[in-house]
């Protein structure tokens, strides 16, 4: 009882005596106190006090799109939680390979009757596919919030990482380091945030009076062997510097750099984005563009809160500023050694 007592309290930021009043329904706790404390045991996984389980949880559904990439497991962590302390249940629904699809989680979610979703990366951002299930939710009246770079005319706020600034920091990085051949390995050409991103290298590019040539870029699947396959090609055509849409792509650039025998830095200098957990830990550690999760989590929470209230919320993109954190996978340009 102690434990679960502390565990509650720790994760809605109250004292214990707090959740110990809000489980033995005393008075003297305000009303979203009380919520939240509910909503921690759910969360926690704990039983509700007997007196206390008629009471309906609202739910939120948070849709991730994997859960391989470190950085949907950190979102999910920062709006559960904010979302625990306003007295909301998170509904997790994570895709995977040949299983429940993000419409099918939709429609599970109207079954349940959420009081909201929450999604972070998923096919908004994608202007070539299937947006039938956002429409679903905008015509049920269903409060909606996006995380990072949707399609236009979707009608829901959204919160973003500044992917122009992120590639923009990236590449003045790499110009200062002497790295004249800088290719880009993006997501798929419909991929809104990987759109962003060429079109501000094609300008840092101008800006320097260079070009950046379309065999310069390689597309890529979000995965570690995607950004293998897409580095490969672009060592092929002597790039020097490679700027990822991801840290996991960055770090299958790493490998293919090394099963090439080139060394990172010495040769061949890589930046991701995310830093993820464990970027620090890589070898070399990888240098990367910080998305800054915590500001965009309890954001995008904010915005989904003032909707369930009835309030007005901007439509506008609220963007993010990213920081580049410069670690041991950049360095100086060299001469490419002989194949």
């Amino acid at each position: 009882m102690t434990r679960r007592l502390a565990q509650v309290a720790k994760k809605v930021g109250v004292s214990e005596a707090t959740v110990s009043r809000v489980l033995n329904g005393k008075p003297g706790v305000s009303e979203a106190t009380r919520r939240s404390v509910l909503s921690a045991l759910d969360v926690l996984g704990y039983e509700r006090p007997t007196q206390l389980r008629g009471e309906r949880a609202r739910l939120v559904g948070l849709v991730l799109p994997e859960l391989q990439n470190p950085i949907f497991p950190a979102f999910a962590e920062v709006i559960g939680g904010a979302l625990a302390q306003q007295g909301l249940t998170p509904v997790l629904c994570t895709q995977t390979k040949g299983g429940v699809s993000e419409a099918d989680y939709v429609d599970l979610l109207l079954q349940q009757q959420v009081s909201g979703v929450v999604f972070a990366g998923g096919l908004y951002a994608q202007a070539d596919a299937p947006h039938e299930h956002y429409e679903q939710l905008a015509e049920r009246k269903i409060p909606v919030v996006l995380v990072n770079a949707a399609i236009d005319d979707l009608g829901f706020p959204c919160v973003s990482c500044d992917d122009a600034v992120a590639v923009e920091q990236a590449w003045r990085h790499l110009d200062s380091l002497g790295h004249e051949r800088i290719g880009l390995v993006l997501g798929p050409d419909d991929h809104m945030p990987s759109r962003r991103k060429l079109a501000m290298a094609r300008a840092a590019a101008a800006a320097v009076g260079r070009t950046l040539p379309d065999e310069h870029v390689a597309r890529a699947m979000f995965s570690l062997e995607g950004g293998q396959a897409a580095a490969n090609r672009l060592l092929e055509r002597g790039i020097t510097g490679i700027i990822c849409a991801s840290d996991p792509l960055a770090l299958g650039a790493v490998r293919a750099a090394r099963r090439r025998k080139l060394d990172v830095p010495a040769d061949v200098s890589v930046v991701g984005y995310d830093d993820s957990a464990f970027m620090s830990c890589t070898e070399p550690p990888l240098t990367t563009v910080r998305q800054p999760i915590e500001a965009m989590g309890r954001a995008a929470v904010d915005l989904l809160c003032a909707q369930i209230q009835g309030g007005a919320v901007p439509q506008e993109e609220l963007l993010f500023e990213p920081e580049l954190v410069v670690r041991g996978s950049t360095g100086q340009a060299a001469r490419r050694r002989s194949a």
